[in-house]
Parts: structure tokens; sequence; C-alpha cells
């Protein structure tokens, strides 16, 4: 009796797992060194599959139910094993167990923004997180590819490891998509169920996964771009921009001067804006029917001298007609300004006016010491 009992406890009679955790993804079967003797039973439950490795290599699977482990339930084991004639001694191979429910609400997210070429801002980095749902569909791949060896593979070390594989299929999904930022923002959870059948063949290929859902919860732009988006709707709810400016210099003049540089910049801004509107205005202050330049040049007076009557005679110093003799004035350059000119009519400082030209705002030429803005220049300015 004491032979008998020491063979049974060297040999694996039933082999079973049973899962009472909820985060273990896969579990190698503790043999503590013993065969499996011919026979054998095998217990497999529901959402469980078992995977028999012999020597490095995979031998058969098994799905939920109870198999009795002879030749013919084990046919690839027997090849890799070289039993040909049945099996009819004990042998050893690893068992692992592999959990296939759905694993829900596993967190995602890009550790860096992801860059990516966008229609409307053209290239945009982007962050993204949220949540998904998986299962393992391929045994083989995953044990292969994710879990490896590891004897209690849990989902927190998976998380660690298929955080940066998820974002990376996550990125060629969306870059396939051609979904542009503004309508991601509008369409999380359309965009989540149309990434699925893009990111499904990639997992089921490389990693032996399957995912439920994908759920965006946050795409957000870099603060530039944001505050680029703010003002864009900020100018759209302003609407007519001439009547704005009217209404903010118009406030301006009734609070004074007392706001300080922040004020001095504020009146320069709507002095300009004021100028955009009279330059668009046909014959306003720079119309082509009138120039600064022209109206401070005035009109030439003929000289008049009344000869004695009947004077035929008369000396050219005397004649009736005799015009001066001051050259007429040269006509202005159409089109150029200067910072004088440009500060009468927008109601600021000539300096503040040069402070623009020497920062580069104002685009303008300096001709010896003297400034020329050209009107080109002037409305790109006021357009910027």
């Amino acid at each position: 009796m004491g032979l008998l009992d020491y063979l049974k406890t060297q040999f694996l009679e039933i082999i079973q797992w049973d899962d009472d955790s909820r985060d273990t993804l896969a579990w190698r079967f503790p043999d503590q060194d013993k065969e499996i003797k011919r026979g054998a039973q095998l217990i497999v439950r529901e959402s469980q599959t078992a995977q028999f490795v012999y020597l490095g290599q995979y031998g058969d699977t098994f799905g939920p139910g109870k198999h009795t482990l002879v030749t013919d339930n084990i046919p690839i084991l027997s090849t890799l094993k070289g039993w040909k004639y049945g099996l009819e001694s004990p042998f050893k191979a690893d068992v692992y167990f592999v959990n296939t429910r759905l694993f829900t609400g596993n967190k995602w997210g890009t550790a860096n923004p992801v860059m990516l070429r966008d229609p409307d801002f053209g290239i945009v980095r982007l962050r993204a997180y949220g949540t998904y749902d998986f299962r393992v569909v391929d045994v083989k791949t995953f044990l292969r590819e994710v879990s490896g060896t590891d004897h209690h593979f849990r989902l927190e070390e998976f998380a660690d490891t298929m955080r940066s594989r998820l974002v990376s299929v996550f990125t060629d999904a969306i870059a396939t998509a051609r979904v542009p930022a503004l309508d991601v923002a509008a369409r999380y959870s359309e965009l989540g169920e149309a990434l699925l059948p893009v990111i499904n063949p990639a997992l089921r290929e490389k990693y032996g996964l399957e995912m439920g859902s994908f759920i965006i919860e946050n795409i957000s732009l870099p603060p530039e771009v944001e505050k680029a988006i703010d003002k864009r709707s900020s100018m759209a709810a302003i609407g007519n921009l001439n009547d704005y400016v009217k209404l903010q210099m118009a406030e301006g003049l009734g609070k004074g001067s007392g706001g300080g540089t922040a004020g001095a910049a504020a009146e320069i801004a709507m002095g300009f804006g004021l100028a955009q509107q009279l330059m668009s205005q046909p014959g306003g202050l720079f119309g082509a029917q009138t120039t600064p330049a022209a109206a401070a040049v005035p009109p030439a007076i003929p000289a008049t001298a009344s000869s004695p009557a009947g004077g035929a005679g008369s000396s050219p110093a005397t004649s009736s007609t005799a015009p001066t003799s001051s050259a007429p004035a040269a006509p202005a350059i159409p089109g150029l300004l200067s910072p004088a000119e440009v500060a009468q009519a927008l109601n600021v400082s000539e300096a503040d006016v040069l402070t623009e030209l020497t920062a580069g705002n104002l685009k303008g030429r300096k001709i010896g010491s003297a400034w020329r803005i050209s009107r080109a220049a002037l409305d790109e300015f006021l357009k910027g």
C-alpha cells in the first residue's frame, strides 16, 4: 500500500483551475514536477481555455468541458511526443489556463501628444484618453506575444504592457480615418465605434485580442490651437467688426486716458480698426480723390494788376495776367504715407506709430531718416 500511495502522489489525475479572481488573464497549472498519467481528467470551465505546451511548442487546445487525456484527445501532443502506438506512459507538459471573458472598464491614454495631419489646422498634436473592453480570442498568439511564460499574468501587468501598444494602434486608426480635429470633439461615441473595425484586425493579428468597445472620453489640442479656436469663435460672435471697433472706441474715449500702457495699446488698436473702415470707403480719408499730401498744398492763386485804360504799351511788370513765378507743388506718390499722416488719421501719436514700425508689426520702408508706409502694409497690419 505504501508504494501505491507514493505512485498516486507522483501523477496528476485532475487538472483544473478554480478562478476566484477578477483580474487574472493567464495562469499556469502548478505541476510540482509531477507527470500527467494516462486517462487524467482535464476540467475547463466557461470563459476558460486550456493550452498544452511541450518543450516550448504549442500542443493541443481545449475549450470548456471535461476532457479525458488519451491519445485520441491530444493528437498534436502525441505527435510531439512520438507516441506511435498510443499513450501508455505518463508524460510532462505545461498547461496554461487563459481567461477569455470580457474585461471591462480598462483605461487608456496617450502619454505624449500624437502628431497628425489635420485638414483645418495642418499638423497638430493631439492628446486622448478613454476606456475600452477586451477579451482574448487567440490563445496561442496571446501567450506568445503578451503574457509569455508568466505563471500568473494579471490585468495590471497587461495594462502596463499594452498601453503603449494600444496607443500605437489608435494612432494608426485615427490617421487612417482622417477625421478633422474639430469633428472628433463632437463625435466621440461615433468615432469610437468607427475605429473598432480598424483597431480589431490589428489587435487580433498582433496580440490575439479583440475589443468589445472603444470609448473616447476626451481629445485635447495644444493650448495654442485652443486659443486660436477661441479667438475664431469670438470673432464669429462679434459679427460686424466695424461696429464693434466703434463701440470699443467710444467706451475708451468715455473712460479717458487713465488706462496707462494697456489703455494706450487699446486706443492704438481701435484707431487702426477705424482707419481700416475709413480706407474701405470710396473717397474717404485715403481715397483716390484726396490724399493728405495733396490736401496740404494750397491751390495756386493767379496774380492780377490793373493797367491804365487804353494802356496798350503797358510794361510786362504791369501785365493784367502775369502769373507768379513759384513752381507748382510736386504730386505725392500714391499709396505711400508718412508716420505723421498715419498717426493723424488714427488719432494716435506719431511715437506710437514709430514704435509699431520699429517692432516690425507695421511694415514700412525707411528712406534716409524718414519712414514711408504703403496702404497694402497698413491693410495687412489691420487685418492681423
